[in-house]
């Protein structure tokens, strides 16, 4: 196992008990993007549900820069592994969950809870799944994850509350539909499905220019009209995932 940079070993000697402050990036912005998954959960208890779902978005691109940061820094250790997990727990499980239930589902307090719930669990055994084969290498030539992960996931699952705060379909009257979906997504996160993996994603360099362009254009309109984006990014993504699974069955047909 390798050394973990957050704790001092007694048994090492005196010179290697300090470490370099820039190691511990990695693990400040998983707290970072754990509060603000904490913060959602108290929004979304408020009822400042834009605020809410604004933050586990939040939570979603910070995650994205933590493992970054280990691996450029060498700061990757076992403690933060442990740590991101535990983070995404709580942002992409219980705060998308806890937001959609008070949001949508005041009406069906029953069985929507149990839906919720189903989504959660769905979430904690998809983290539980990949930490087991974190150290295991991937089958030769798999460039996508086994089911969805859980930050695709929880924007997945916020799509009911996206629609309505786009004004497109206020799910508070379809409280039965959303609870079911939200159990949909928690399925999704521990299927075999094969999703979409962005380290297997290649630019060609003609190309680039353009993809730089597209994403600009993406990230505009996100801060201009976000629920609508996001409706739109979490459709296509379901589109995608059914797209995927159409061709998967047809090769084994």
């Amino acid at each position: 196992m390798d050394r973990d940079p957050a704790f001092e070993d007694e048994s090492e000697p005196a010179d290697r008990r300090t470490l370099p402050l820039v190691q511990l990036i990695p693990n400040l912005v998983t707290l970072l993007g754990l509060c603000a998954g904490l913060t959602a959960i108290r929004y979304g208890i408020a009822g400042s549900w834009q605020v809410a779902a604004g933050l586990i978005v939040l939570a979603a691109l910070i995650d994205g820069m933590d493992g970054l940061l280990a691996r450029k820094l060498n700061a990757a250790s076992h403690f933060g592994a442990e740590l991101d997990s535990l983070s995404d727990f709580v942002c992409f499980g219980v705060a998308p969950g806890i937001v959609i239930y008070s949001a949508l589902l005041q009406d069906w307090p029953g069985l929507g809870w149990v839906l919720v719930l189903i989504y959660v669990l769905g979430a904690c055994l998809r983290l539980a799944r990949f930490n087991v084969n974190r150290n295991a290498p991937p089958p030769p030539g798999r460039v996508h994850f086994v089911g969805v992960p859980a930050p695709a996931g929880a924007m997945l699952g916020l799509l009911p509350l996206y629609l309505t705060l786009a004004g497109w379909m206020d799910m508070r009257e379809w409280p039965a539909l959303a609870g079911l979906y939200m159990a949909f997504v928690g399925l999704l996160m521990i299927s075999r499905l094969p999703t979409p993996s962005p380290k297997g994603w290649r630019v060609p360099r003609k190309r680039a220019a353009l993809v730089l362009v597209g994403v600009a254009v993406y990230a505009g309109a996100l801060v201009s009209q976000p629920w609508v984006v996001l409706a739109v990014s979490d459709l296509a993504y379901l589109a995608v995932l059914a797209w995927g699974s159409w061709r998967d069955r047809r090769k084994l047909a």
